[in-house]
């Protein structure tokens, strides 16, 4: 069969993602109805599934297991692996309505059909594949919650296989990299820190502490950590930029001109090629804080606070000299070249748990999270190659 021609699962794949799309799963919101339905799709398929609700009960991972010819359903297993949820639509405009599959120009468009439903989708499709063919190792399906706000599910989904002593030996990751093989890309670490002051009066400076202020003090200071770390950059990294990039995301405070402002929040974020990197920007700033800029607001104002919040830090997908998943997909995908990316994935979660690991799935990621957001169908088909491969690869 021809990387160009349809597969004989494509017309199921397509079927499967206007689903998918029909489910409005923006982070943070409910994904209970997709994984029941994908649910009881992989389970009708042949699959044994584990569902596993998020602490608040309003979210859920789902793994499904093919179990290999043997009976082996915890040993060795390959997981194919997506995120559910997807990012909001709000502010965007979109030339038809996000959450119903629109097939224009042999492109489907829809809110989480590059990032990462049509993965999902194929994979779907496949299902049957791997519950009929004599397997010589397990195959699991694993859909995850929240990533886009920080990896949430992908974070507990590993503690639950390690609960279940469930060791899973290889993890494709199936974001859109245009099915490329992708070994490598940066951390992702997330960060509100906020400041509490003392509002006054704005003629009144030399009595109120002005947080808007020190949280000024504060961004200046990760300014120049930021400066710092590119001397740091490892010889030969291959990430763009080389270094580990900081950056502030939004700032919010003050309630207006003429009033001192009793309280700031500042929501950062940093992506480090590598962990002692993070180390130094959290070690740096706490030190600053603790020498500096708590000592000066509790002089007028001992109530006066700095917290900080970790919202995320997931690690990232480091490039390995032996990796079983890259070989794997290179056979697959017939592509003898691999890379890294710039954006972050819950690869390095399945990597740092023991798996070897590798993103490569449909679309492209200049498609996610954009008005108008499409996979091309052709895409859909390279894929649906990949898995079929896949399975000939796991019979023999």
């Amino acid at each position: 069969m021809s990387a160009s021609s349809n597969h004989r699962h494509l017309e199921e794949t397509i079927d499967l993602l206007r689903e998918l799309v029909a489910f409005e799963t923006v982070s943070a919101t409910s994904n209970l109805e997709l994984i029941d339905f994908a649910a009881n799709y992989l389970k009708n398929a042949g699959a044994t599934v584990n569902i596993w609700k998020s602490p608040d009960g309003k979210r859920a991972n789902c793994l499904a297991t093919f179990a290999s010819e043997t009976g082996e359903t915890k040993n060795k297993g390959i997981v194919l692996s997506g995120h559910s949820d997807v990012v909001p639509v709000e502010g965007q405009e979109w030339s038809s309505n996000p959450y119903a599959l629109k097939e224009r120009n042999a492109r489907l468009y829809g809110r989480g059909t590059c990032d990462m439903k049509g993965f999902i989708a194929a994979v779907m499709a496949m299902a049957k594949e791997f519950a009929q063919k004599p397997l010589k190792r397990p195959v699991h399906i694993a859909l995850t919650y929240d990533e886009e706000t920080g990896c949430f599910g992908g974070q507990q989904l590993v503690k639950d296989l390690d609960r279940e002593n469930i060791r899973p030996s290889v993890c494709i990751v199936g974001e859109p990299t245009e099915m490329k093989v992708i070994e490598g890309h940066k951390g992702c670490y997330e960060y509100t820190t906020r400041f509490k002051g003392l509002a006054s009066h704005g003629s009144l400076t030399h009595q109120g502490v002005n947080a808007i202020e020190y949280a000024a003090l504060y961004i200046a200071r990760l300014m120049n950590i930021r400066e710092e770390l590119k001397n740091t950059t490892p010889e030969g990294a291959p990430f763009t930029p080389p270094y580990t990039t900081l950056q502030i995301g939004k700032i919010n405070g003050g309630v207006s001109r003429n009033t001192i402002a009793g309280d700031c929040t500042v929501e950062w974020e940093m992506r480090p090629v590598k962990t002692v990197d993070a180390v130094h920007v959290k070690s740096s700033i706490n030190a600053y804080v603790e020498t500096e800029l708590l000592p000066a607001m509790r002089e007028r104002s001992p109530e006066a606070s700095i917290q900080l919040e970790t919202i995320a830090e997931v690690v990232g997908l480091l490039p390995t000299i032996h990796s079983e998943a890259r070989e794997i997909c290179k056979a697959l995908t017939g592509k003898e070249e691999t890379g890294v990316v710039s954006f972050g994935t819950e690869a390095g979660l399945y990597q740092e748990f023991g798996m070897s690991t590798v993103v490569c799935g449909p679309g492209s990621i200049e498609q996610a999270h954009k008005p108008d957001e499409y996979i091309e169908i052709l895409e859909l088909n390279h894929c649906l190659n990949m898995l079929e491969k896949l399975v000939d690869h796991l019979r023999h």
